[in-house]
């Protein structure tokens, strides 16, 4: 993974997605996507860890390359 994400481009890619805002505590946002009955929590930080974004699109069923198009 070659890029460094942000929390806030990892939030806007899964609203593309279908997946929507439930409610934020702290600096985590914590999303949910009614069609696929799935939650997932999005740390909301400037820099994500390189770990956390290949986490995250595991959950969502979602590639790198899909990502930086949704991006």
């Amino acid at each position: 993974m070659s890029k460094v994400f942000s929390g806030r481009e990892l939030i806007k890619a899964l609203r593309r997605i279908g997946y929507y805002v439930d409610h934020q505590t702290g600096s985590h946002v914590f999303m949910h996507n009614l069609e696929m009955n799935r939650s997932i929590i999005i740390p909301n930080h400037k820099e994500i860890r390189k770990g956390t974004p290949s986490n995250i699109l595991k959950k969502v069923n979602l590639t790198i390359d899909e990502l930086k198009d949704l991006i």
